[in-house]
């Protein structure tokens, strides 16, 4: 919740200052100042020069990096070996299966909720049954809980494909509009004049890129990481459990 409504005072920050600038620019009555006509020089200038449309464009960006920094920071604390993989964990739950108490491997899986504790719990109510039991159900908790792990990054992924695509919207538009202007004053539109309008159009999409290489990349290494915790759990539930194989299966 305190993450949330520092999120929202964020965007509400960004926005009051996005209309004082835009009303710097077109003044009160709609009308543009004759600072409009000189070039943008500072940094938040040069991002909302291209006007409504480039402004919307730029606000819809802006809440797509608000989402993607807060995905990062939310898998930098989430997908951690700590957290996912307990230190001693395996070790424990492998000593109380070798002495034969299983009751106390379910009580330290229950203690020490984690993705690791979920698939050896899921083992552990498979051992009546045998080890092609056991196999399996480790398996499957193994895909499940990897699953949800993609299910939360995969956000990341969308977000860098479509922040992209809204800045290439907004050059369009742009660029659209520019040309516009030079097909209603017949031409007589200047160079100068034409290139102003073409880079303000760009503008949108650079501001895509700068959202969406990040995502991506965030995007890869968070999947990589999965890739190996999901590796090492499987490594480490098989080692708990290889005493029953070794006992051909039975309890």
């Amino acid at each position: 919740m305190p993450r949330l409504m520092k999120l929202r005072a964020l965007v509400l920050g960004l926005i009051c200052s996005f209309t004082t600038t835009l009303y710097a620019q077109t003044g009160p009555g709609g009308e543009s100042t004759p600072a409009e006509s000189e070039a943008p020089t500072g940094f938040l200038s040069i991002i909302f020069s291209g006007g409504i449309v480039g402004a919307i464009m730029i606000l819809i960006l802006l809440a797509l990096s608000l989402t993607a920094a807060y995905l990062i920071f939310d898998q930098l604390m989430t997908i951690r070996r700590k957290d996912l993989m307990p230190e001693g964990l395996s070790d424990q739950v492998r000593q109380c299966l070798l002495s034969g108490d299983v009751p106390a491997a379910q009580q330290a899986c229950n203690a020490r909720p984690s993705f690791l504790s979920f698939v050896l719990m899921h083992g552990i109510s498979e051992l009546e049954f045998g080890w092609n039991a056991v196999e399996k159900s480790v398996e499957d908790a193994l895909a499940e809980q990897s699953a949800r792990l993609f299910r939360k990054i995969e956000y990341l992924s969308v977000i860098g494909n479509i922040a992209p695509m809204v800045g290439l919207l907004g050059t369009v538009i742009g660029m659209i509009l520019a040309f516009q202007n030079v097909a209603a004053t017949q031409g007589t539109a200047s160079a100068p004049q034409l290139a102003e309008g073409i880079y303000q159009a760009l503008v949108t999409t650079v501001g895509g890129l700068i959202v969406a290489i990040p995502s991506i990349g965030a995007f890869a290494i968070f999947r990589n990481r999965i890739d190996q915790f999901v590796a090492e759990s499987a490594y480490m539930a098989q080692h708990v459990f290889t005493p029953l194989r070794r006992r051909g299966g039975k309890k």
